[in-house]
Formats: structure tokens, sequence, C-alpha cells
């Protein structure tokens, strides 16, 4: 029987399916590109990550394309796109550009080469204090969100501050203390492992009763961490910090992601509390996969969109507390040249060379500006209620 037969028209057009025609991220993308402040954003993050890799291969190495500390006393406080007196300047003085772009600082440094230097070093720091926040908090927030209900016994308090007093006493060199202290935690942790399978109420004396009574659950403790974290001035306890420390630019990247990882631990301990009754987990949970699988391959996927926009708005506060280090002495030591110092440097010549405050003022105020407009657009983007927005 043919189509005819079947009364059926042969010129008529079947419907194609209808299947999502666009993918997960070409819709993102539609949503972001329609907020013209978040598609500006990334522009000038774009540049300024050009510009600070551009910036790491040009004044660095042996024989820099600028040198950030070359030094021309007889060229000091000239202004932006001052041509150099090529009388008083040797050969490999001479500024590549055939001019000063930025102009000079006191010490005849070309401002624009120390502004290159310092747009990698504050790039570096920003991501790589993000980056330790940021896992730190993903580790504490995903142990509260999927733990919490578990509780710590008394003696586990006690075994962990013997553990950190050892090895406090230890490193202070006082070895003999240290280390009995050290063979007490390892004998207990042995008779732990070894009483494990016993009965508890045939085989421990009621005064060791005590001290496996639960104390507090893990979700109550870790939260108490971060509501103490958060009672410190965060500024002032980094500025502590770094002042009892040497100098370095790794110390400053530490200190201040492990100063900043409690609202990414809020943040995963919220996603998490919501999606462990979700069924889905109870489903994985039945078909018998471990807790590390469900973590990291179930839940983290579904966790992570609050924890980028929290990261790329910390970038921007990472970038701005390391300039607030620098201005104030405690930051990046020379010879490495950073946006905070070259504002230092400059706020004894705000009236005879005002360059030297607002081209950095103005260069941090711009990228801070960039990272909070991006994570604001990828605010938008990532959670579904906003997008109803645009």
């Amino acid at each position: 029987m043919n189509i005819e037969e079947k009364g059926v028209n042969p010129d008529f057009q079947f419907e194609a399916p209808l299947a999502p025609k666009r993918t997960r991220l070409q819709e993102f993308w539609l949503v972001f590109r329609q907020n013209r402040l978040a598609i500006l954003g990334l522009f000038i993050f774009i540049l300024f990550f050009c510009c600070a890799i551009v910036g790491l291969f040009m004044t660095s190495g042996p024989d820099p394309l600028f040198d950030p500390a070359m030094i021309r006393l007889q060229e000091k406080l000239r202004p932006p796109l001052a041509k150099p007196n090529l009388d008083s300047l040797r050969r490999e003085e001479i500024p590549s550009l055939g001019f000063y772009l930025m102009g000079t600082d006191d010490l005849g440094r070309d401002v624009f080469a120390r502004m290159l230097q310092g747009a990698w070093v504050s790039l570096t720091v920003g991501f790589v204090a993000v980056g330790i926040s940021v896992l730190i908090g993903i580790f504490m927030g995903g142990i509260a969100g999927y733990f919490g209900q578990h509780h710590i016994r008394v003696d586990h308090i006690l075994l962990t501050l013997l553990l950190i007093s050892g090895t406090s006493l230890v490193m202070a060199h006082s070895i003999r203390f240290g280390a009995v202290l050290l063979c007490l935690t390892l004998a207990y942790i042995f008779y732990s492992f070894s009483t494990k399978n016993r009965s508890r109420e045939k085989t421990f004396p009621s005064w060791a009763k005590v001290f496996r009574k639960n104390a507090v659950s893990v979700d109550t403790l870790i939260m108490r961490i971060v509501d103490i974290m958060l009672c410190f001035p965060s500024f002032f306890l980094i500025l502590t910090v770094v002042a009892l420390l040497p100098a370095s630019i790794y110390n400053i990247m530490i200190v201040i992601g492990l100063t900043s990882w409690m609202g990414t631990t809020r943040f995963v301990r919220a996603e998490f509390l919501s999606l462990r009754e979700q069924d889905f987990v109870a489903a994985v949970k039945t078909l018998g996969a471990g807790n590390f699988r469900i973590i990291f391959r179930h839940m983290m996927p579904n966790a992570i969109a609050p924890v980028l926009v929290s990261a790329t708005i910390g970038i921007a506060t990472a970038i701005l507390t390391e300039a607030g280090l620098s201005f104030l002495g405690f930051g990046v030591p020379p010879p490495h040249a950073t946006w905070g110092n070259i504002l230092s440097d400059g706020k004894n010549f705000i009236f005879d060379a005002p360059w030297l405050t607002f081209i950095p003022g103005i260069a941090i105020l711009i990228v801070v500006l960039s990272f909070n407009l991006f994570g604001e657009g990828l605010r938008d983007v990532l959670n579904p209620k906003l997008r109803e927005r645009h």
C-alpha cells in the first residue's frame, strides 16, 4: 500500500524532532553576551592577561627588552612621552621605544617597564592565592556538607592537640618533649586500631568511655572555625602575619590564600547540604558507589558554579590586597616591581610627578573593576533564576 492509498498527501513535510539545537556552552554565551559590562570586563581581563604574559618575557632575562631595574639618575621624574637626553645616556640606557611612554620615577627607572613587570606579579599573586583558597574552601565545605552529621569524639580532639603540640615542639628545637608527645600519639593510634573491632561496652572501663563520647559534629566544628576566622579583620590579619614572615612573593600568595577560604567553604557547604538529599545521590549510593566518587563525580560538578563566581571576584580582592601590602612596604620585596610599590614611591612626588600615582592607581582600578564585572556576568549565566532578567 503506497502513500496515496493511505490518504496521505505526498507533499506533506514531517516536522523535525524537537531536539536542542544549542549546547550548554552556547546557551551560556548567548546570555553572557547580553551583559555588555561583563563583556567589557572579560575584554579587559584578556588584555591584562596578555600584557602580563608579554611583560614577563620582555622584562626578564639577562638582557631584557624593557629593563625595570635600569637606573638613570640624570633622567629622573621625566613626564610621559618625554624623549631621553641622548647626550647623557649610554647606549644600553636608551629606552627601547625611543621615549618614556609612562615617564620615569625618582631614580630614572622606566615606569612602563615597571608596570609590565608589576602586571605579572599581580596576576601571579591573584591566581595562586585564589587557587589556594578555593582548594581549602572546597575541601572544608565538602566535608562540612557531606559528612557534617558525623561526630568527633573527645579522644580525637585530644589526639589532634597532642600531634600539633609535638610537631610544634620539634620544629622549635625542643626535640625531647616533642618526641615524647609524638610517641604518645602514635601509641594511642595503634591502641585504637587494635581495639577497633571489640565490644565497646565490655572492653572499655567507665573512665575510658568518657574519652570516646561524641564531642561535636563535623559541620559545627568547621563552621565555628569559619566564624572565628571571619571575626578577624582580614587585611590586618594578613598584615600581622606578613610582618612576622620574611618578605617574599611566595609568602604573600600563601598568606592571602590561607586567610580568604571562608566564603568558598560556605558556598560549597550550602550546595552540598541541598545536593546530598537529591534523588540522584540516593540512586548512586544504592548502586554502591563510594563517598569519594559521589563527592567528586556527582556532587562537585553541580556545586562548582558559585565557586567560580567567588573565585573570579576573589582574584580582584587578592590583587587589591597585594597592592595595599606593597604600598605599606610589606609586599613583594625589591627588585620586583609591583603596582603597589610604584604607587608608594610616587606618593612623595604627587605634585611634582603625578603620573607616578595616577598610572598605577588607574591600572589597579580598571583591573579590579573588570574582574568584578566579569564575576557578576558569570553569576547571571550560572544562576538559572537570574537569567530571566536578560
